[in-house]
């Protein structure tokens, strides 16, 4: 069996190292947080909408999308709560930017001096 997922799991972890650090995932996270932004201010259905279409899918399909987009889904579960608009707009921007930073290439971190 350790033949079986330690290749798997070498290989999966590679490409996603890969994808870090030529900014795949910086991208794909900051076209997620552009589209949430944008339903957020064009129409506040269609967050309500997509947390509905999430929260009716089957439990494992659910969990996969939740470790997924974890940052994404916080911020829309955030977004979802009652808590006071002021509270989840600094809850979300503070998720979305420090998901953005985490995620940010190499070569971009780096400063020539």
């Amino acid at each position: 069996m350790d033949r079986v997922i330690e290749p798997l799991a070498t290989g999966l972890g590679d490409s996603i190292g890969w994808m870090a650090d030529h900014g795949v995932l910086f991208g794909l996270f900051a076209i997620l947080w552009v589209a949430f932004g944008a339903a957020l201010i064009l129409s506040q259905g269609s967050v309500d909408q997509a947390w509905a279409t999430i929260n009716g899918l089957p439990v494992i399909v659910r969990l996969i999308v939740w470790v997924l987009f974890l940052p994404v889904m916080a911020g829309l579960w955030i977004w979802e709560t009652s808590w006071p608009l002021i509270v989840r707009v600094v809850a979300v921007v503070g998720i979305a930017g420090w998901n953005l930073l985490v995620f940010l290439p190499r070569a971009a971190q780096t400063t020539t001096p």
